[in-house]
C-alpha cells in the first residue's frame, strides 16, 4: 500500500494516489471520525472533507511517517477542529434536542441493539473522555503502535502509555469485569 502511494506521487497522479488512500483507509477514518463526533452523518461529511484536505495537501506528504499517520493527524484535527466550531456548538446541539423528542422511539430498539457485548464495549469506549477514547481506539482498532500514536497525537510516548492504562482501568470499572 506504501509503496503503491509513493509510486503515484513520483508521477504526480493525485487522483490514483488519492483513490488508494480512500480505498485502503477510507471506512478506517470514518469509525475514527465517529468516534470523535457520535454522529454518522456528521461523520460521513467530515470524512469527505478530511480526504479532500489530504488530496489538496497531498504534495505535502514528505514520508517521514506511515501515510496512514500523516492521514490519522488529518482527521484527528478535523475531528477536534469541528467540535470546536461554532457550528457544532449551537446548530447540531439543536438537532440532539430534536433527536431527544423522538427518542421513545429509538430508546427500545437501541436496548434490543446494544444486548450484545460488542455494543456494550462499544458504548463504553465512547464515554471515555477524548484523551482515553482516543488512544483506545488507535490501539485497539487501528492496531497502531504506542509510537505511531504518540506521532499521530504528538504526544509523550510515556503519556500514551499512562493514557492507554488508565482507560483500560475505567472501561474495566464501568463494564465490572476482571477479564
Amino acid at each position: 500500500m506504501e509503496e503503491s502511494i509513493e509510486k503515484f506521487m513520483d508521477v504526480e497522479d493525485k487522483e490514483g494516489a488519492i483513490q488508494e488512500i480512500m480505498d485502503a483507509y477510507g471506512q478506517s477514518v470514518l469509525q475514527l471520525v465517529y468516534s470523535y463526533v457520535k454522529n454518522q452523518a456528521v461523520a460521513e461529511d467530515l470524512t469527505q472533507e478530511i480526504f479532500l484536505k489530504c488530496y489538496r495537501n497531498l504534495h505535502k506528504y514528505n514520508g517521514k511517517s506511515k501515510v496512514k499517520t500523516w492521514l490519522w493527524s488529518i482527521a484527528i484535527n478535523h475531528s477536534k477542529d469541528y467540535l470546536k466550531s461554532w457550528y457544532n456548538r449551537k446548530v447540531v446541539l439543536s438537532e440532539d434536542k430534536l433527536k431527544r423528542v423522538q427518542n421513545g422511539q429509538l430508546d427500545t430498539e437501541e436496548k434490543v441493539i446494544q444486548d450484545s457485548v460488542d455494543r456494550e464495549l462499544v458504548a463504553a469506549i465512547m464515554k471515555l473522555p477524548e484523551k482515553y477514547r482516543e488512544v483506545i481506539y488507535l490501539y485497539y482498532y487501528e492496531d497502531s503502535t504506542t509510537r505511531e500514536i504518540v506521532k499521530v497525537l504528538k504526544k509523550n510516548e510515556n503519556t500514551i502509555k499512562t493514557r492507554l492504562k488508565r482507560a483500560k482501568v475505567i472501561l474495566k470499572e464501568r463494564l465490572g469485569g476482571d477479564q
